[in-house]
């Protein structure tokens, strides 16, 4: 039995109900929830693991399914081979997050494009053009692309990159906004309460509350 198989075969129409509801009906689900869905897989992403190289092929054919729970396989097979993506795959990483996009896709790719920055550091050049993508999902993968990278951040680029974005109305981008502070803000608390303070009239209030979430924890 194929992972395709084995996943249509443990379709749950009850749980399938709840999580499409909870993504705003965007996506059709089998109802394989997350515990249940890496269970499935173990097995085979070992398996694929162990090929040395980045299956695209799969990728892809994970990703035209219909059933929200394969994009989900994608991400988790990408995980897997992270350290095999190179700098060209970014183009293919662009590829599937303006496809069936929507924050979920989008914050599992932020990893995979975190990866590939922090091995090639020419592909910074790549995430400025992303910050500035007319497509809004890209330019929010550009500005959490960095988030888990703690001191070693770059601090230069992620500023201008959230400059980029200051006027943005679209809620997506000002959430991202305020995660990428707030993540770093863990780290190097005096450098992104000065950031809000020197940019408090541009950024969004949206962005200013979720990147001093935990400033105002460690305060009280």
């Amino acid at each position: 039995m194929t992972i395709i198989e084995t996943f249509l075969a443990h379709q749950n129409p009850e749980n399938a109900s709840g999580m499409k509801r909870y993504m705003k009906n965007h996506f059709e689900f089998l109802g394989i929830k997350t515990p249940e869905r890496r269970a499935l897989s173990r097995d085979f992403l070992c398996e694929k693991a162990k090929e040395g190289c980045v299956d695209w092929v799969l990728v892809d054919k994970l990703w035209a399914l219909d059933y929200r729970e394969f994009q989900y396989l994608a991400g988790d097979y990408l995980k897997k081979v992270q350290k095999w993506l190179t700098l060209a795959d970014l183009e293919r990483l662009y590829a599937l997050a303006i496809q069936k996009s929507w924050w979920d896709s989008i914050d599992f790719l932020d990893e995979h494009v975190g990866s590939i920055v922090q091995r090639f550091p020419q592909a910074k050049a790549t995430m400025l053009a992303w910050s500035q993508d007319d497509n809004f999902w890209i330019r929010r993968l550009a500005i959490d692309h960095q988030l888990g990278f703690k001191l070693t951040t770059d601090t230069d680029l992620l500023a201008q990159i959230i400059r980029n974005n200051f006027g943005s109305n679209e809620f997506f981008i000002n959430k991202a906004i305020g995660w990428s502070l707030r993540e770093y803000s863990k780290v190097a608390p005096d450098w992104v309460r000065t950031f809000i303070t020197d940019y408090e009239a541009e950024l969004n209030n949206l962005s200013i509350r979720e990147g001093l979430k935990v400033l105002k924890r460690s305060s009280v």
